[in-house]
């Protein structure tokens, strides 16, 4: 009876952190759709363009991506805009492999999930040691920051002609935070370093030449070269031990 007590209560002590940790990061990413909302608008989408943009598409650095692309270049950078979204939304496609054990079998809830299958969602999903906590961090986390990001979208989207120019509120540097909080943590080694300050260098070299968005997505090919080459390597290491063993 004490034992079974004893793993209740620590059960529920284990619901009730992961129900702070998840609050506290919706909360806390939700913020952002505050700059995303004034600098939409800012950038030429109306308020209802503003937020269609946020309920659909979702994910906070491709938004910025799309609005920083689309704000510089107008209607022409279109197709660039939504290439540069696309590109960094290609991580969520990861983030669903990851988490499809986790959420469990289900049309609807397999399409709800897919909605809220963002960084913060999976980040607070994997840190949790049951499966029982990982579904429920996943879905506090996805459920809290779609609706919080949601309002404060429009919460900035009102405010955006009221704040007049987004720079003398230092919106304008909302985009870059954002895309260095996603960045951030990956850059753990030194490859990953190399191949962000390259990156950076090649977009900088072609941003006075290229249209707006197509110096991102060129790029992007530094990445796609160093991650070829590094599976082309693992291909050949098994091929090389063999041959030594023979």
């Amino acid at each position: 009876m004490r034992a079974s007590n004893r793993a209740a209560a620590e059960e529920l002590s284990g619901r009730r952190v992961v129900w702070r940790e998840g609050l506290g990061v919706a909360i806390a990413t939700s913020a952002y759709g505050v700059s995303f909302g004034a600098l939409a608008v800012a950038s030429g989408l109306d308020v209802w363009q503003t937020c269609v943009l946020s309920l659909l598409m979702f994910t906070g650095g491709s938004q910025f991506a799309f609005i920083g692309v689309f704000g510089a270049g107008g209607i022409a950078a279109l197709p660039s805009a939504i290439a540069s979204a696309a590109l960094l939304g290609v991580r969520n496609v990861a983030y669903g492999m990851r988490m499809s054990p986790t959420i469990g079998s289900g049309f609807f809830r397999r399409m709800a999930a897919a909605q809220v299958t963002i960084d913060e969602s999976t980040a607070v999903a994997i840190s949790q040691s049951t499966p029982p906590l990982r579904r429920l961090g996943f879905w506090i986390t996805g459920v809290g920051v779609f609706i919080g990001w949601n309002i404060t979208t429009l919460v900035g989207a009102l405010l955006g002609d009221v704040l007049g120019d987004p720079k003398a509120w230092g919106l304008d540097a909302a985009a870059a935070a954002a895309f260095l909080a996603l960045l951030w943590p990956r850059l753990k080694q030194r490859q990953a370093i190399a191949v962000g300050v390259a990156a950076a260098v090649v977009a900088a070299a072609l941003t006075p030449f290229l249209m707006p968005g197509l110096p991102v997505l060129v790029a992007a090919v530094v990445a796609i070269v160093v991650g070829w080459f590094n599976w082309l390597g693992r291909d050949e290491k098994p091929s090389v031990s063999a041959e030594a063993s023979v």
